[in-house]
This record gives C-alpha cells, sequence and structure tokens, in this order.
C-alpha cells in the first residue's frame, strides 16, 4: 500500500489525486488531499468569476474524484508552518505532492501604488468570490466613479466586467452578500481597461473578450488610433503570422472601434499602447488618476517609450500583471521563475532528485495555460511518482496521519464537513431569497463544518 498526501485540492491537486488511485500498474494507493481551506477547489471556487456558472460547473467533476473513496479531503490543514511541517508531512507519507498554485500577485513597481484605492486584482477576486482570507479586505466603491484596470489578461477582463455589471445579473451567483450589496451601492460609471502592448498580444480569450460586448446597459469603447498602432491591424501578412485566438480578438476589436457606441449607463473603454508610471493623489490623498506614457511596438515584439502622458481618471485602480509562486518553507525555490526545481515533477535539491517530493500545476511550470492545462501537467508528476513507487514503498510508516493531525492540534475538516458547508450556503441563499450564497469568513466556514 501506498500513501500519498496531495497538498492542494485545486484542478492540478486533484487530477494529481484522480491518476495515482485510477491507475492499475501499481495497486493500494490512497491518497490524502489536504488544503489550507475548509473548503476544495481552489481557484475554481475562489478565482473563477462567479458569473461564470459553465466554468464553474466544472466542481461536478472534481466533486467525484474526491468522493472516491480511495481518496480522503483534510481540508483547514495547513502545510509548512510550524504546526505541520514539511519534514512532518514526509514522515507521515510515502510521497508528498505539492500543488500549492502561485499566490502572489505581480507589482507595477511605480509611485503612488501605495495609495488608498489602488489594489492588486488577486485582492478584489477574493473578495467577491469570497475567500475567507479576504473577509476583512472589503471594498467600499461608493464614491468611485471611474476604474482603471491595468492588464490584458483573462483576469483583468473579469474584473472589468464584474465592475461594469448590474447587480440584477450578479444576484443569481453565490457571490456574498456583502460583496453583491458594496457592488449595487457602486458609483462606478466608466471602467478602462488598459494594455502596455497592442491588442495582438493581449492574453485574453476571445469568449472572454466577446462577453464584455453583451453586458446590459454597458458601452463597449474602442479608439481605432490605438488599434492602428499594432503592426497585424492593416498588414495581412503579419496577421497571418499571428496565433488564431489574436486574429479573432483584432477582428471583435476592429468590429467595436468601427460601431459607434451607443450612450449608456456605464462605459467600458479598452486602452492599448499606454505604460502606467504613476499613480496620482487627490486632495484626500487616495488616487485620483493613472498618469500613462505612450509607447509603440520596437519592431521586436516589445514597446517603446514615447515621452507622451496622459491621465485618465481613476478613484480605483487594479492591478492584474500576473502571479508568482511563493516559497513554501522546507522546499526548494527559484525567486527568478517563482518554482519549486523539479525534474518531470520530481522535487530537485542541489540539482539531485528528492525521491518522494514532487510538485503539480503552477507551483511546478508558472502561472501558465488554463484549466485543462494541469490535467497533463498532473499525469507527468503522478507517472514520476509511480516510477518510484518501488522505493517508496519500503518504507514503513506508523499512525494513519489523520491522527497524527489531530494530535498535533489541528482540526481537519473531511469531507461530511465540506457537505455541511455547501448545505449551510445554501440554506444562506434561500434566506436572501437568493440561491447558494458563499460563507466569506473562517468562523462561519468551520462553525458550518462542525469543528
Amino acid at each position: 500500500m501506498l500513501r500519498v498526501a496531495v497538498v492542494g485540492s485545486g484542478p492540478s491537486g486533484v487530477y494529481a489525486a484522480q491518476t495515482l488511485v485510477q491507475q492499475r500498474e501499481v495497486p493500494g494507493v490512497l491518497v490524502d488531499v489536504l488544503d489550507r481551506l475548509p473548503a476544495p477547489y481552489g481557484l475554481v471556487r475562489y478565482g473563477v468569476a462567479p458569473d461564470h456558472e459553465k466554468i464553474k460547473s466544472l466542481t461536478g467533476s472534481l466533486r467525484s474524484v474526491l468522493e472516491d473513496e480511495r481518496i480522503r479531503f483534510l481540508g483547514n490543514v495547513e502545510v509548512g508552518g510550524p504546526v505541520l511541517p514539511t519534514a512532518r508531512l514526509r514522515e507521515l507519507y510515502h510521497a508528498v505532492v505539492y500543488c500549492v498554485g502561485a499566490a502572489q500577485d505581480r507589482h507595477l513597481g511605480i509611485p503612488g501604488e501605495e495609495l488608498p484605492g489602488v489594489h492588486s486584482a488577486t485582492a478584489f477576486v477574493s473578495w467577491y468570490s469570497g475567500h475567507p482570507d479576504a473577509a476583512e479586505a472589503a471594498f467600499d466603491l461608493s464614491g468611485v466613479a471611474s476604474a482603471v484596470v491595468v492588464g490584458a489578461g483573462n483576469v483583468a477582463v473579469d474584473v472589468t466586467r464584474i465592475l461594469a455589471r448590474g447587480v440584477p445579473e450578479l444576484a443569481p451567483t453565490d457571490m456574498p452578500q456583502a460583496a453583491l450589496g458594496a457592488l449595487g451601492a457602486s458609483g462606478v460609471r466608466a471602467v478602462s481597461m488598459v494594455a502596455r502592448r497592442g491588442p495582438s498580444q493581449g492574453k485574453f480569450t476571445t469568449k472572454e473578450l466577446r462577453e464584455l460586448g453583451t453586458l446590459p446597459g454597458v458601452g463597449v469603447r474602442v479608439d481605432p488610433a490605438e488599434l492602428a498602432l499594432d503592426p497585424a491591424y492593416d498588414d495581412a501578412a503579419a496577421a497571418a503570422a499571428l496565433p488564431a485566438v489574436a486574429r479573432r480578438n483584432l477582428e471583435v476589436l476592429r468590429a467595436w472601434a468601427a460601431a459607434a457606441p451607443d450612450e449608456a449607463e456605464r462605459n467600458l473603454t479598452l486602452r492599448f499602447y499606454l505604460r502606467p508610471v504613476e499613480v496620482l493623489a487627490g486632495a484626500d490623498g487616495r488616487a485620483a488618476a493613472v498618469r500613462f506614457e505612450r509607447t509603440v511596438p520596437d519592431g521586436r515584439g516589445g514597446v517603446g517609450g514615447t515621452g507622451m502622458y496622459e491621465d485618465v481618471p481613476a478613484q480605483l485602480v487594479l492591478r492584474s500583471v500576473g502571479y508568482r509562486g511563493v516559497p513554501l518553507p522546507g522546499l526548494p525555490f527559484d525567486p527568478a521563475t517563482g518554482t519549486v526545481p523539479h525534474a518531470a515533477g520530481r522535487v530537485l535539491r542541489e540539482g539531485r532528485a528528492s525521491v518522494g517530493e514532487y510538485v503539480a500545476g503552477w507551483i511546478k511550470r508558472g502561472p501558465t495555460g488554463v484549466i485543462g492545462t494541469n490535467r497533463p501537467c498532473a499525469k507527468e508528476t503522478a507517472s514520476s511518482l509511480l516510477q518510484d513507487a518501488g522505493a517508496l514503498a519500503r518504507r514503513e510508516l506508523g499512525q494513519d496521519p489523520l491522527d497524527a493531525l489531530r494530535a498535533a492540534g489541528l482540526r481537519p475538516v473531511q469531507w461530511p464537513g465540506w457537505l455541511a458547508i455547501e448545505t449551510a450556503e445554501a440554506r444562506l441563499g434561500r434566506s436572501l431569497g437568493r440561491r447558494s450564497v458563499k460563507i466569506p469568513d473562517w468562523a462561519g466556514l468551520l462553525g458550518a463544518a462542525g469543528t
């Protein structure tokens, strides 16, 4: 029998657990999926926008894996701290697979970034997704008339869309009641999503982009002069050399630029070739505008500055310029890539494979790809672990890890506890005249789980 711990219950962790128990080469594999949070599913629960129900429905397939009798969910278990260091985890299991993601957002590195009103898109997503760590980081949007989102990826599109949406479209989601109320009281009437480079270099998908043009009461604006700066805009050969998604994005933006925008309750503007250089403060000491420098293509895939500047009003500034992994105490870490050094998923310590320690997901490859990318990534790691199974199984283990965790003072939330949280959230939704509504704080989650 091979006892494996998977740290992280997001897609990469669940896919790793699924591969380990469903393969036939090594019988008798048992997997404990550990998570710091009392709720499973990782970014599918706390990162996918609440109005994207089709993507969130992936929880159904993740649920079926976690309900496998050979897999045990243990939430409310923090790995890497003083109570459960990584060395202790290795004593309790034959092997450990770390699927801890990339939890830190990147900064702009410009003056004024520390002003009140400037936040990471990560914090904003955590707040409206009901992440318990964000319970105290409430966003007061009542005094915000204009918002700027810096970035050109799907997360930037998500937060732009949430800011522009009305409450009637958000009420059917599982968004926490406090976040829904704050968005309902929002004074935001203008949202600008600003990219440093051109439209053909945007990281958003066409489906996400098109959705911005379907929001009720929202007018979308694109400046044709900014699109024309893109080398692929009027050059058929350059456009043909682009990836298919970039060509489709350019066509969507071209259509919006050609259409005269209707008068709308809220305006959404997509800007390109503008590099943020400073957040400007108002008389109240809060963010009031973002100063951008106009950029132009440099002919090498990048951009160069022009010395021309523009101030865009914004009482709310959200940066969405990427994620990076954070070190987990006890594991090696490459600060240049924000990942754990590995070979086919095997953790490398001083260049040598550490048999029994593995990584999958963003902490393995960096914050790249979509949810489905985690499946082959996890399979590669699981394959490496299974190749090492003979050596791993020689080590005899002691007590059931669950008993050891409880003896250390931890209070793991098992699957019945998670089902109790689901029931409590459905009950909360009914009481508010909505569907299931997330419980956004630690005390509420642990209380509902009955820990």
